[in-house]
């Protein structure tokens, strides 16, 4: 049955309470916001913040919070718990709701599943009647929260414009999310095992089923070229791959293809030299048509990668002065939440020195020139899921 606005709110079911007392059910006469969580999430770092500000705004008007962690990445329920009590220690020593852990899925079934969210963060709020009055993300709340706390959110017509918009954009996610799910087990299952032709098949399956997915196709190109290493079937791949990218316009897609011809962490030495930088040109041209450097947009993203080319093309100029703009906009006109730029600002710095030969630093963090071969980004690889955060 679909979770929607108006909808009764589903029972708590979690396997244990890592901070705060236990929840047994809602308690009529409080507002309560439920948000999935994740120690991967790039942002739930930050709206745990956000969170306790909110907790400690509203607690006299009946509102509590509860985190829910059902979405860690570890081989047992037990490492899982300890990641995530780790983590919460280094983060929010002195958080103020409680944290409920759930390595089953039983809390994505009952909540996540049936409302179609995809990923987190995501917050829900249970208004005073035990009734669903929203499902969103946390930047919304300072205008639905007040009126779910007078009553007058889950009546008013934005509020019921706003779900049904959310509906007709979530849904068709979640069911592609459902038919990947199967295909994404076969696939990272064959990887664990270093079964690359196995794997190619499961990809080649979800390519026929879902033939623009950029993480299907990343994943063909990264399997021929890298893993199997078939030059002659892979160049065709990634000449498809980097003409699509160019083709859609957009970022995701071109930094990823450049990812596969100028990572240093893959092996470029089967490819055809001329033939690669000239797919990286073209690329690295279009990305910077897209995001120039006198614009405002975000550069951290995706002039690493345009550096990457220019670097190893003989221009350690450019690149130098590209990962300087990426560097200068983690604090640009956007905001960008801290934890993002905690996780970017070492690989800029390393870059940074790597291309000048000489130390490089930013505020108290510095970087000194090293041969070490950064990590692979996600979307230079095969993503082993869809993430929000």
């Amino acid at each position: 049955m679909m979770l929607r606005m108006g909808s009764p709110a589903p029972s708590i079911k979690v396997e244990d309470w890592l901070r705060g007392e236990p929840v047994a059910d809602f308690q009529p006469g409080k507002v309560y916001i439920v948000e999935f969580r994740a120690t991967w999430c790039e942002l739930c770092a930050a709206e745990m913040l956000e969170l306790m500000q909110l907790q400690e705004k509203y607690k006299d008007s009946g509102l509590e919070v509860l985190g829910i962690a059902a979405d860690e990445e570890a081989p047992t329920a037990v490492e899982a718990r300890t990641k995530l009590d780790a983590w919460l220690a280094e983060k929010c020593p002195d958080l103020n709701h409680r944290i409920a852990f759930d390595f089953t899925g039983e809390m994505k079934k009952l909540w996540r599943e049936p409302s179609f969210c995809v990923g987190v963060p995501t917050s829900f709020v249970v208004d005073r009647d035990g009734c669903i009055a929203f499902i969103g993300h946390l930047s919304q709340l300072g205008e639905v929260l007040p009126k779910v706390l007078n009553g007058s959110w889950r009546t008013s017509n934005k509020a019921k414009a706003a779900d049904q918009e959310r509906i007709a954009t979530s849904e068709p996610l979640a069911r592609g999310q459902a038919l990947k799910k199967p295909i994404d087990d076969r696939f990272w299952a064959a990887v664990k095992l270093e079964d690359w032709k196995t794997a190619l098949w499961a990809i080649e399956e979800g390519i026929a089923l879902m033939p623009d997915d950029l993480n299907f196709r990343l994943a063909h190109a990264h399997l021929l070229l890298h893993k199997i290493q078939d030059m002659w079937t892979g160049l065709p791949v990634m000449r498809q791959l980097v003409r699509d990218a160019i083709d859609k316009n957009t970022e995701d897609w071109m930094v990823s293809a450049l990812d596969q011809l100028f990572h240093p962490a893959n092996d470029h030495s089967r490819l055809p030299p001329a033939e690669r930088f000239a797919m990286g040109k073209e690329l690295s041209e279009h990305i910077l048509a897209l995001n120039p450097p006198q614009g405002d947009s975000p550069k951290f993203r995706s002039y690493p990668a345009v550096a990457r080319y220019y670097h190893e093309n003989g221009n350690n100029d450019r690149a130098i002065v590209l990962v300087e703009l990426a560097l200068t906009s983690l604090d640009g006109a956007e905001p960008i939440p801290a934890e993002l730029k905690e996780q970017h600002l070492p690989d800029l710095l390393q870059a940074l020195a790597r291309y000048r030969g000489a130390k490089a630093c930013c505020g108290a963090l510095f970087a000194a020139p090293q041969n070490s071969v950064p990590r692979v980004p996600n979307r230079g690889r095969p993503r082993k899921k869809d993430k929000k955060g």
